[in-house]
């Protein structure tokens, strides 16, 4: 950056800093790492060999890691030539490619100090490291690099001459450049998806940002990153972000009104900070700017890690400098060891993204269609209900309504009221888990203190009433605990579960006057899984770790004729006990859905959502449970 710049101009002004938080306030020093290595612990990898497989990162992984390179000018300098940093930096991502999942790495302009031949060619032979190596990156212009009075139509140049669209020529990810040259876009396979990356000039042109436009309107679906080198800049270190009266030109003619761009990096200014803007469609866009030429040695080379993580919708971002975590630490000066990672908020932090719900607008993910009850039934299927059909939304499960058991086997529920309770608390809902086989469900209003609600229950002599699972079993529900859950009065009510006491069933271990078998909600809340099986004289019970509110989830309990395995969204939890388990207690007596008996006599009624419910007699296979079929 020119001392002399102004970036709402061309001229006069002084360093500029920017800081905003993004939306993730707060949680900047906080960051994870999306692979759990700290920057320290990849020292010694910064300086080794080229040696190794060819590029192949896992493209299908939710997790993946995008480099981003700031400024480098000051160590390509006229006749000042340093170009071991930049090249540490390349050798640490060919050298961590594979633990980091590194996918793509992104210059941002200002390569070079004086746009002169000598400086472009001395970095070209740097980038060549990762040439060899077929590591797919992108380069842009900064006003370094070109005449900073010029834009994209400037013809010939020593940077197009070393960084034109020749050089990319065996690039997998390389998709084309404006007819100038200077600007280019790059795709990349990541998490099962592909990714666009335009590298735009210094100051493109309206045919540039028309070329930009064209290109995002020729991939409708795909997320877009935007990497040029000026966009954002402040006067004074936590103040709120603004743009230069470029950026403000390249925000209204390109990203404002391209929902795909959710993210954009730039350099130029200095130091480096965050912001989010809304776009036309009322959608985030995280506006970046990382730059670390002020800092020693021209920035000793630093670098971002990028640590994409859809699984748990949050990039992770971690600023290093390979090249110093490549010394021995007796080799370090005093402000080397201050540069070898920065951790301020505005250089390692989270931003959250719910990647599916950001993306939606232009890539929408399809709603799972339901699907046919028969479908549902597999082999040892000895009851299966649903809630799905023709029911209004919100109106009352009537009296003398039931629900039909879809397995053929006649284990049809019908309803018990708590006296006085009002006719709307048990109630039929479109609510549902995405990957529901039927599209509905059942809202239970229970309350503790005092008694009121409604509950499902089998008839007196259906046959599941006396069905032992010695064999085996697989029992699955989904279900919701709605925001207005509360621990004082909703805690351990039954999803599932069998009137009868343990007593009765001659068990003299545990508490006498629990139910012999139930599937609960603790006061987390939590799953319990208690139940007295037929080889013991005791409870065996298994728990689930505390769920989120207002979400829907998929249980499942499975014994094999041993030992039993929870199940929460086709994760094994770690509360399963090893404790042989053979089949499940009975004294014929009906099965209770949203209801639980206590001492011969009810006790406490679900308040949340239970949909489709089915139970097999034989162990089952997570590919095999509804959420997955």
């Amino acid at each position: 950056m020119d001392s002399d710049q102004r970036p709402g101009g061309e001229a006069a002004s002084s360093r500029r800093s920017f800081l905003r938080t993004t939306g993730l306030a707060g949680l900047g020093a906080a960051a994870l790492s999306m692979t759990g290595t700290t920057a320290a612990s990849a020292a010694t990898s910064a300086t080794a060999s080229q040696s190794g497989s060819s590029w192949r990162p896992d493209t299908e992984n939710p997790r993946f890691t995008l480099v981003v390179m700031p400024d480098t000018q000051y160590l390509f300098d006229g006749e000042s030539i340093v170009p071991e940093p930049v090249e540490a930096s390349f050798r640490y991502v060919i050298d961590n490619a594979g633990e980091e999942n590194i996918v793509f790495m992104a210059h941002l302009g200002d390569l070079v100090q004086n746009a002169q031949k000598s400086e472009l060619e001395a970095i070209g032979k740097t980038f060549d490291v990762l040439d060899r190596r077929r590591v797919p990156y992108s380069v842009l212009a900064g006003n370094h690099d070109i005449n900073s009075s010029t834009d994209d139509q400037r013809g010939p140049s020593p940077y197009l001459d070393v960084f034109g669209p020749q050089r990319f020529r065996r690039s997998q990810t390389f998709k084309g450049a404006s007819p100038d040259g200077y600007n280019t876009y790059h795709m990349f396979h990541a998490a099962g998806r592909d990714w666009l990356l335009l590298a735009l000039d210094w100051r493109p042109s309206a045919k540039g940002i028309a070329w930009a436009n064209d290109v995002i309107r020729r991939h409708p679906k795909t997320p877009v990153i935007l990497t040029i080198h000026e966009l954002v800049y402040v006067d004074n270190d936590g103040d709120e972000a603004q743009f230069s009266d470029f950026g403000a030109r390249v925000w209204n003619e390109l990203v404002a009104g391209n929902d795909q761009i959710f993210l954009t990096l730039n350099g130029h200014f200095w130091p480096p900070a965050r912001t989010t803007k809304k776009n036309n469609a009322g959608h985030d866009v995280h506006v970046h700017i990382t730059n670390y030429q002020d800092r020693y040695y021209g920035g000793s080379g630093m670098i971002r890690l990028y640590r994409f993580d859809l699984a748990r919708n949050t990039i992770d971002v971690e600023t290093i400098s390979p090249w110093l975590l490549g010394k021995k630490p007796e080799e370090l000066n005093l402000l080397e060891r201050r540069e070898i990672e920065r951790t301020g908020p505005q250089d390692y932090f989270s931003v959250a993204i719910d990647f599916e719900e950001r993306f939606s607008g232009f890539d929408p993910v399809p709603a799972r269609p339901a699907r046919p009850a028969s479908a549902m039934v597999v082999p040892g299927t000895v009851a299966y209900w649903r809630f799905d059909g023709p029911h209004q939304d919100g109106a009352p499960f009537g009296d003398a309504e039931s629900v039909k058991d879809l397995s053929g086997h006649g284990n049809d529920l019908t309803k018990v009221a708590v006296p006085g309770s009002p006719a709307d608390v048990l109630k039929w809902s479109s609510e549902h888990h995405p990957d529901q086989p039927g599209h509905g469900s059942l809202y239970f209003g229970g309350n503790k203190s005092p008694l009121r609600g409604a509950y499902l229950q089998t008839a007196s002599g259906a046959p599941l009433n006396t069905a032992k699972f010695e064999s085996g079993y697989t029992v699955e529900a989904f279900f919701k605990a709605p925001a207005d859950w509360e621990s004082s009065q909703n805690q351990w009510a039954g999803l599932l579960s069998r009137w009868g006491m343990s007593r009765e069933a001659g068990k003299t271990q545990g508490d006498p006057d629990e139910p012999v078998v139930t599937l609960s909600l603790s006061d987390g809340p939590g799953l319990q899984w208690a139940v007295y099986p037929l080889n013991l004289d005791g409870p065996v019970t298994n728990w689930s770790h505390d769920l989120t509110l207002d979400t829907w989830w998929h249980v499942a309990v499975v014994n094999d004729g041993s030992h039993t395995t929870m199940y929460v969204d086709g994760c094994p939890v770690a509360r399963n006990p090893s404790t042989k388990s053979t089949g499940l207690s009975t004294l014929g007596m009906q099965w209770l859905l949203g209801g639980y008996e206590y001492g011969g006599k009810l006790d406490q009624l679900l308040h949340g959502y239970i949909g489709d419910v089915r139970i097999v007699e034989r162990a089952l296979k997570v590919g095999e449970f509804m959420l997955a079929r």
